[in-house]
């Protein structure tokens, strides 16, 4: 791994003194691959040292996902859920595996850091599912849906690393911080991820991106900016938000708001939503310069799709190598 002190101590403000030429060498020297370089450069030229440090300390992952429905593995287009389960979601795939064969499939590609979610349906059943697939990757997978202050000891008694919070802390379209912060004292900020999935509201002209809750039917008040992301950060480990209007569609990434969480989110973030190839993993690794990590569902082939698993798996390895030299 390079020297992050080097980059610190050579670029301590905005108008250091160095050329260009003189900061892609120093770079250069310290093992960073040209992609990296760049981000370094433009990250200390714009912003100095901190956004530097942030934009080059941590490699971009990979997360991968388990989804589970009625007690069965599923991709589902997540703009169809209802919030009481009432209408039937648009099902994209649905495996005749078991989740905790997904979970030993993970484990064995050593994809720490992804997530079980219950979408709904018979709980009985898909929390079974749930557990098993924690039990056969302990502490590489966190669990949410439906996770309250009963229940979240539970799973991470049961093997998961984080557990995933959202209706639970959004009572009536409000963030409840007297619920959030009894979660805290339960279980520690650690152990907590927070779901911000979200829409654009198109307001004056520019969209506004607001957290969405119960199985993202129902907007919340709270809008997606710089200031709630740091108030949030104090309260959980991770963000996980799903760009809920191309969910499961496999119709691009959101490209704003990729850029928004790398901006402004002082935390490891996870985006999801609207992966088709390599590519538009190429693209999150670029806008999000590397602060932003991503899940893929729909496109991968393990979910009927056409983007080799193995494929990713080996992108991710190679990302790891290059950020090493």
């Amino acid at each position: 791994m390079f020297r992050l002190g080097y980059v610190a101590l050579l670029f301590p403000n905005k108008n250091e003194g160095f050329s260009k030429k003189t900061q892609s060498k120093i770079l250069k020297e310290n093992g960073l691959p040209p992609k990296l370089q760049r981000f370094v450069w433009v990250a200390s030229r714009q912003h100095g040292p901190q956004a530097t440090l942030a934009s080059t300390e941590r490699t971009m992952r990979f997360r991968p996902c388990i989804d589970v429905h009625n007690g069965r593995v599923k991709q589902i287009v997540g703009s169809s859920l209802s919030a009481d389960g009432s209408q039937a979601a648009v099902v994209n795939f649905e495996a005749d595996k078991p989740a905790a064969y997904y979970a030993n499939l993970y484990r064995q590609s050593d994809l720490p850091g992804g997530h079980v979610i219950l979408l709904g349906g018979d709980r009985e059943t898909s929390e079974r599912a749930a557990l098993q697939a924690l039990a056969a990757y302990p502490q590489g997978l966190q669990v949410g849906g439906g996770i309250t202050d009963d229940n979240a000891i539970k799973y991470l008694e049961a093997g998961a690393s984080h557990v995933i919070v959202t209706s639970f802390v959004f009572r009536s379209g409000r963030l409840d911080e007297d619920r959030l912060l009894r979660l805290v004292r339960l279980i520690g900020k650690d152990r907590i991820v927070l779901d911000l999935s979200c829409r654009a509201i198109l307001h004056e002209g520019k969209r506004h991106y607001y957290v969405y809750t119960d199985r993202w039917t129902q907007r919340s008040d709270m809008r997606i900016s710089v200031e709630t992301l740091e108030w949030l950060s104090r309260h959980c480990a991770e963000f996980l938000v799903h760009a809920v209007d191309v969910e499961g569609k496999q119709s691009g990434i959101d490209e704003e708001l990729v850029h928004l969480l790398a901006r402004d989110a002082p935390l490891p973030v996870t985006y999801a939503g609207g992966v088709r190839n390599l590519q538009d993993i190429e693209r999150v690794l670029d806008i999000g310069r590397g602060h932003v990590d991503v899940t893929v569902g729909s496109a991968l082939d393990i979910f009927g799709g056409q983007l080799p698993f193995e494929l990713v798996v080996r992108w991710q390895r190679d990302l790891e190598t290059g950020i090493a030299r």
